[in-house]
């Protein structure tokens, strides 16, 4: 997935927030908090629940004044506008979906235009043809004369967004709008956001699926308490430190080897109970097998394992003590002599992922060796005393490495 560059932008601030203090019912949502979205750009508000990420799309849209601070979009203070001229400039689609009234689609979608139309005045042409645009790009011509009440919660997303695209307004914000959606939904409203901002237009998305943001956002901003946490890029943010900071919460953060974007996974509490673990392998079924150990309470070795492989990156975000060696290179008897100590001391060795023979045999100097199951390394091969190793899957991997 491309997401836009400041280069690409111009670097250009459409949206600037700077020292927003918010209090609802004398208690305080949202303190000296800054955003900046450039335009042609996608920034994902992302953060616990109660972080306050939904009232502050409500005062970039001028849904509620800030007690102090300043809000700009596209050069105009937004509390200085009138509620028909902030609507020009920003429309939004929001976390529900419920709608009172009995319209049909195409009706729903005409609601966008009415900042642009006098109190008295009637729909022109120019309206007509932003609603039929609107509805063609989310795909809910298809059903435009259908009330609104009869269509399922992902078409009424579409609707809503449609509604949000015919205002035709440079600003476009979106309150979580992907919580209601399967997996199929949440990727098809997402892609569609990126093409409109491929397009020039700028979008606030509050997401509460961390994937989900670091894949389509060019920026993201991690609310918690009010408050900023951090800002930056989907790398710079969403890393482990500031996620269990923010979220007091473990996680793995790698790169995801199809979308490039960082992938979190969060991971429980640690258990005090577990047992040592040698992992011998690489790539991603190792990657997941020292996560699947860890969070099941286990302390975990690895190695050898090539340098700058995800294994070793998953396990160095760990915390786990790991044996690595330059990639495509002989493995030297220091390494190997390292890792034959953590195998040794290891109550198993589990083999995930291809490994050339001499570097399983470094699993043989455990009590017990597990393979995971769909490995190329050989089922015949044989520990010191002479039994073949377990198999198993990795959804297996925690309970077989528990049994005494």
């Amino acid at each position: 997935m491309q997401t836009a560059s400041d280069a690409d932008t111009g670097d250009d601030p459409v949206v600037v927030a700077e020292g927003i203090d918010v209090s609802l019912g004398g208690v305080s949502v949202l303190s000296d908090l800054d955003v900046t979205a450039l335009r042609g750009t996608v920034t994902g508000i992302v953060g616990p629940n109660g972080a306050g990420k939904t009232t502050l799309l409500r005062a970039l849209q001028a849904g509620l004044s800030p007690d102090s601070g300043s809000i700009t979009v596209a050069g105009e203070q937004i509390s200085e506008l009138s509620a028909r001229r902030a609507a020009q400039l920003v429309a939004s689609v929001p976390q529900t979906t419920a709608l009172s009234f009995d319209f049909t689609v195409r009706e729903t979608v005409e609601m966008g235009r009415t900042p642009h139309i006098t109190r008295f005045g009637a729909r022109g042409p120019e309206d007509r043809a932003a609603v039929s645009e609107a509805m063609e790009r989310t795909e809910t011509a298809q059903f435009a004369d259908r009330s609104i009440q009869t269509v399922s919660g992902g078409q009424r997303q579409r609707v809503l967004l449609a509604r949000a695209l015919a205002q035709e307004t440079p600003v476009l914000l979106l309150d979580e709008p992907t919580s209601d959606l399967d997996i199929n939904h949440a990727i098809s409203t997402l892609e569609m956001v990126r093409d409109l901002v491929d397009d020039g237009k700028t979008a606030l998305a509050a997401i509460h699926d961390l994937n989900l943001a670091a894949r389509y956002c060019d920026r993201v901003v991690l609310v918690a308490d009010g408050r900023v946490r951090a800002s930056g890029t989907p790398d710079a943010v969403l890393t482990r430190d500031t996620l269990h900071e923010t979220f007091d919460a473990e996680s793995i953060v790698v790169n995801d080897p199809v979308t490039g974007a960082p992938r979190v996974t969060p991971l429980p509490d640690r258990s005090a109970s577990g047992k040592q673990i040698h992992v011998i392998g690489r790539g991603e079924r190792a990657a997941s097998a020292v996560g699947v150990l860890v969070e099941a309470g286990h302390t975990v070795t690895v190695g050898p394992v090539p340098e700058g492989d995800i294994a070793a990156r998953t396990a160095a975000q760990l915390d786990c003590q790991t044996v690595t060696a330059p990639p495509f290179s002989s493995l030297a008897a220091t390494v190997r002599d390292r890792a034959r100590e953590f195998a040794a001391d290891a109550d198993t060795a589990v083999i995930a992922g291809p490994v050339a023979s001499r570097i399983e045999q470094v699993g043989n100097q455990a009590n017990r060796l597990v393979h995971v199951a769909g490995d190329e390394a050989s089922m015949e091969s044989v520990h010191g005393d002479g039994a073949k190793p377990g198999v198993v899957t990795l959804d297996k991997l925690a309970e077989a490495v528990s049994e005494s």
